[in-house]
């Protein structure tokens, strides 16, 4: 109720996991710093689907057999 009387309707929505986005007037290295944030993020998801399709061939290589 607090949040609806502070923030109105705004206050309500869902903002988990979009802070870092959603900050207005960073500076350009706080901006950099955030991009870095992001790419290594994207990148350690790229590695984790690369494993799993390997594994996955690797599963296919098995079966044929």
């Amino acid at each position: 109720m607090r949040k609806f009387e502070k923030d109105g309707s705004q206050g309500l929505l869902d903002r988990r996991g979009k802070a870092l986005e959603s900050k207005p007037n960073l500076t350009e290295a706080e901006q950099l710093q955030l991009k870095i944030k992001q790419l290594e993020e994207r990148n350690r998801l790229l590695e984790i689907e690369v494993d799993l399709l390997k594994k996955l061939e690797e599963v296919k290589r098995r079966n044929r057999r």
